[in-house]
């Protein structure tokens, strides 16, 4: 598929090959896609996919960026020839993220990110409740966050911002067991985010999905050309991916969506978690697997991205989001456009 002058080859063992000015993909003997070159700002191969010598060097040669993920989507490398834009991205970004100013509108589109889609979850969840009082909270709750939604605006520091998303985190975790079905609730039961360690089942179960979504979110930074240690919302620290850690945000509440249905759907039980001294509850190794496949299935659901207006698979609008990311900084769009689920 084709989005935003970047190809993605997600079919596994498929092959690109240059066929003069155009790339052409191969399954087997069969084309199955032809794309001029002059289209193209990077081609993004998942797993197993071959890529001849002849088009690697065209792509050198013409500027554009070849990026190798694993499939799970985790990066792998970036080839790029020596003439490239990559420079000048890195160097926006880092300009950018010194700038307060940039750095606080930007920061604010990630925080109104993440709390949209944090109210669409208790919004649906209000929806679908057959309790009135579980009804009657979740709609409280979207509307508390609602009013943190309009409160960004006013903000005028990094810190009055995070203050703000706390807020709005604390809010929506506090509802989130009315998510649940009730005969769940006891062993399920959250008394606001822990983590190192996670001091319950469901923090336990968060803090892996969050951790999956994260890795996901580096590898689109990188895959991107941008620098995952150099953010805005998040403040720098060694060894810290702060950029993927800002991008992650929109992406927590597709986890808690996940989290909430993996319980809900008995796909784990209370069983699934182990209880260590001091505390610390984690998942057990079998349970472990059984998430990562869901995790692995949910991001092939196909859905249409609400600003590009094409269908593709969730697991995809990491990487789009990365390069939406990117133009902002570069300043080819006025503003960065989180995903925003449905």
């Amino acid at each position: 598929m084709q989005l935003l002058n970047t190809l993605y080859v997600t079919l596994p063992d498929s092959h690109l090959r240059l066929d003069n000015d155009t790339v052409r993909l191969l399954v087997g003997d069969e084309t199955r896609l032809r794309v001029p070159l002059h289209h193209l700002g990077a081609v993004v191969c998942f797993g197993a996919v071959g890529v001849s010598v002849p088009l690697m060097h065209r792509l050198a040669d013409d500027g554009i960026a070849l990026v190798l993920l694993d499939a799970a989507g985790r990066f792998k490398a970036r080839l790029e020839g020596a003439t490239t834009g990559n420079v000048l991205l890195r160097s926006a970004q880092h300009r950018t993220s010194t700038d307060p100013d940039f750095a606080l509108r930007m920061a604010r589109r990630i925080v109104a990110g993440k709390l949209r889609n944090q109210r669409q979850v208790l919004l649906r969840g209000a929806r679908e409740a057959k309790d009135a009082d579980d009804r009657k909270l979740l709609t409280r709750a979207a509307q508390d966050i609602a009013a943190s939604l309009r409160a960004l605006p006013a903000a005028q520091t990094l810190d009055a911002l995070r203050g703000l998303e706390g807020e709005a985190a604390r809010t929506c975790f506090a509802a989130l067991s009315r998510l649940l079905r009730p005969e769940l609730r006891e062993h399920f039961a959250m008394d606001g985010r822990t983590r190192r360690p996670p001091r319950d089942r469901m923090n336990a179960l968060l803090s892996f999905l969050y951790s999956m979504w994260a890795h996901d979110c580096r590898s689109a930074c990188e895959a991107a050309g941008l620098d995952p240690q150099v953010g805005y919302l998040h403040a720098l620290r060694p060894g810290r991916p702060a950029l993927a850690l800002d991008l992650l945000e929109e992406f927590r509440p597709v986890a808690d969506s996940l989290a909430l249905t993996l319980v809900n759907r008995l796909q784990l039980s209370h069983e699934d978690f182990d209880e260590r001294e001091g505390g610390a509850v984690l998942l057990r190794d079998e349970a472990r697997k059984r998430v990562v496949v869901a995790f692995q299935e949910r991001k092939q659901e196909v859905l249409t991205h609400p600003l590009l207006a094409e269908s593709i698979p969730l697991g995809v609008v990491p990487l789009v989001q990365a390069r939406l990311l990117a133009r902002a900084v570069r300043g080819d769009v006025p503003q960065y456009e989180p995903f925003a689920m449905r």
